[in-house]
């Protein structure tokens, strides 16, 4: 089992809770649908990987996100997280209305900050995501159309949830491709509060 760090342990997610399209910027730059209700899908424990892999040629695309650890069936941790999407994989697979596992689920397509514990106002989050110095994605939950405790009550009305499980809150405009050697910056803010930053250098 791959594992997350949560105020200094290591937690072992079952797995990741991840909601697409809760972005206006990110859903037209995509030219999706904005959803009527949330958009849900899993990745495995599998996916964990602490190191940013690029693709050939920007075939895989970063996606910044908020990132809540569980406990006790409540978020009780944030985090920064990278959704890495196949995203020429994704759009082949939307073309014919199949799931996207091929594209979300693949190994090493879940990379994540450590954790802090918060108990403040979880609509007062944000994320800053840098990438060889420039800022490219840079929202919070102000801009999300389905909020945290939205999301986290429509998660359990169909899906049990374990200790350590983590939802990912959807990213915002900016999202694209990378290529191995970029730098990645991650930062998590509760309104001008640094909470958590993290780095990587995509191999």
């Amino acid at each position: 089992m791959q594992s997350v760090h949560w105020d200094s342990k290591n937690i072992f997610p079952s797995k990741i809770i991840c909601i697409g399209r809760n972005y206006v910027g990110h859903i037209k730059e995509l030219a999706n649908e904005v959803p009527d209700e949330p958009v849900i899908f899993i990745k495995p424990n599998s996916a964990l990987s602490t190191e940013i892999q690029a693709g050939e040629n920007g075939s895989i695309h970063y996606e910044g996100e908020i990132c809540f650890i569980l406990q006790s069936g409540e978020m009780r941790g944030v985090g920064f997280g990278l959704d890495l999407t196949k995203r020429h994989v994704q759009d082949k697979l939307k073309a014919k209305s199949l799931p996207w596992e091929r594209a979300k689920a693949f190994d090493g397509a879940a990379v994540f900050s450590d954790f802090v514990s918060f108990h403040g106002d979880l609509n007062q989050l944000r994320l800053e995501l840098f990438i060889n110095d420039q800022l490219v994605q840079d929202g919070g939950c102000e801009l999300m159309l389905f909020k945290p405790e939205q999301l986290l009550n429509e998660v359990k009305s169909f899906l049990s949830l374990e200790d350590g499980d983590v939802i990912m809150s959807g990213t915002p405009q900016g999202a694209g491709p990378f290529f191995a050697g970029d730098r990645f910056v991650g930062r998590i803010f509760a309104q001008d509060k640094l909470l958590i930053e993290a780095a990587w250098l995509a191999t």
